[in-house]
């Protein structure tokens, strides 16, 4: 029987799957994201496409089932656009979360920061909704007074779908997507007026701020608003397309083939979700997601004081109950520091064969340091290392990383177990080695698509983390001179950062 659908709104592919009573996913049925073009930091790709590429996707996964099963809905956090209220037809792209044009931003808020970080639990950095918008705003001011009078409308991915599909119906998001605008209060689950003043972005503009669950909210994508060419002639609007990178739309299919209606009723981030898929919200386990980047997540009990630096992540709210919220540490674009390297010929035995130290993040450390000024780095020149010994010391030093963070997180809260995710997880070094040097239990999750079965699991009412399928990793070969490489690891690392270059 089937008990729920979910619908994966990601960066690079979409995904649908059917969950069954027993907690299993089934008929996955994916597509590729529309490509994402990249100029001068402006990562942005065509909104019609990518709801139309949706709808087909949710079609072919709803096509094994007679009945529609309850909706959950998971989307790629940031990523926004603004659109004409009239005719659902965008005006700008989808701008991603990768887009940096708000630099600017946060170049001119840096005073703010302290007041940033203490409302919204987050840094003060490009990657975000507000300080995108802000620009966007200022470099179109005629954009305003249509925003104003509803007649634009702006919103992330999940925000613009929802109200696509209930015919303009809702103009909503959940709270763990508001939570990562840097306009949303963290404690309140509101938007803050004055974030929203220190931003310059109307308050009124936003969309309501909803419950993960239990949203009830009836959907018919068999006539989505949208459909066509973009454009803005309905309100009068002549901006400048191009100095904002749009391109329009091929007309795909003028119909989605969806005839069905669904009711949403759930609707989270896309690692919210995944992190909803894999730990228990009332356990001591942490999450090590290892894939383009690193993240190290753990939910935090109401009360304690969170350790300085780490990210706040409102995981998600179940109707009418107090928001979830765990800690997060994360590692820069390990992915790329790697692939140069024939890591995946590494054996844990390779690991700590050198007095050389490294850390493995290309674009910076990331939290809770914030040092864009330490980034891909080793304590000796290593010309001439070979590639794999190279490869083995970037391994240890996302090893060391991990390990670091999640000591931190154990000194908080007593841990008890780690469970590795993601494409790099299945690194036989990498679970080797912060087997050995955590104190806790680690196992390496066997499911795949997390993102899409949390969100499943929420809109089909289930438990958290209840369908986990894990396997433990044990040590296997001892390596001691790993774990002791790793104090004197640290020692290295508390210098640098101690340094001002």
């Amino acid at each position: 029987m089937i008990s729920a659908i979910a619908l994966d709104l990601g960066s690079t592919s979409i995904k649908a799957g059917l969950l069954t009573g027993d907690g299993d996913l089934h008929g996955i049925v994916a597509m590729p994201a529309p490509s994402v073009t990249s100029i001068d930091g402006r990562y942005e790709s065509c909104a019609l496409s990518y709801a139309q590429t949706a709808e087909q996707v949710l079609a072919a996964c709803l096509a094994q089932t007679d009945t529609p099963p309850p909706l959950g809905l998971c989307s790629q956090r940031s990523s926004f656009l603004i659109w004409e209220r009239g005719s659902g037809q965008p005006v700008t792209p989808l701008i991603s979360w990768q887009d940096t044009r708000g630099a600017s931003s946060c170049d001119a808020l840096r005073e703010s920061e302290g007041l940033i970080r203490t409302v919204t639990g987050l840094r003060l950095t490009p990657y975000y909704f507000a300080p995108k918008l802000r620009v966007l705003l200022q470099q179109h001011q005629d954009w305003r007074d249509p925003l104003l009078r509803g007649e634009l409308m702006v919103g992330t991915l999940d925000t613009f779908l929802i109200w696509r599909w209930s015919g303009g119906q809702h103009h909503v998001t959940d709270v763990s997507m508001a939570a990562r605008t840097l306009l949303m209060d963290i404690g309140l689950q509101q938007w803050s007026p004055e974030l929203c003043e220190l931003f310059d972005i109307p308050i009124g503009i936003l969309p309501q701020i909803k419950s993960s669950t239990g949203l009830q909210l009836p959907l018919n994508t068999d006539h989505p608003l949208g459909v066509g060419r973009a454009s803005a002639r309905h309100v009068g609007l002549k901006p400048d397309l191009r100095s904002i990178g749009f391109f329009e739309a091929d007309p795909v299919n003028e119909q989605s083939g969806l005839s069905q209606e669904l009711t949403l009723q759930a609707s989270l981030g896309d690692q919210s979700a995944a992190l909803v898929a894999s730990i228990d919200e009332n356990s001591a386990q942490a999450l090590v997601n290892l894939g383009t980047g690193g993240f190290v997540v753990r939910y935090l009990a109401p009360g304690t004081s969170p350790p300085g630096g780490y990210l706040q992540t409102l995981v998600y709210q179940h109707r009418g109950q107090p928001a979830h919220v765990a800690l997060e540490g994360t590692l820069n674009s390990i992915a790329a520091a790697l692939a140069p390297y024939p890591f995946e010929k590494c054996r844990v035995e390779d690991l700590a064969a050198t007095d050389i130290f490294c850390i493995a993040e290309p674009s910076g450390l990331g939290a809770p340091y914030f040092r864009s000024d330490i980034g891909l780095r080793f304590s000796a020149a290593v010309d001439h290392l070979s590639p794999h010994q190279i490869a083995a010391l970037l391994l240890e030093g996302i090893i060391f990383r991990v390990t670091r963070i999640v000591e931190d997180f154990h000194r908080t809260s007593a841990l008890e177990r780690v469970y590795l995710s993601g494409g790099l997880s299945a690194s036989e070094p990498l679970q080797l080695g912060i087997a050995q040097c955590l104190p806790v239990e680690v196992y390496r999750l066997l499911q795949k698509d997390s993102s899409l079965q949390g969100a499943a699991l929420l809109a089909a009412g289930k438990t958290a983390a209840s369908c986990r399928a894990a396997q433990r990793i044990t040590p296997g070969i001892s390596n001691p001179a790993l774990v002791n490489k790793y104090h004197h690891w640290k020692k290295w690392f508390d210098l640098l950062l101690a340094s001002k270059t």
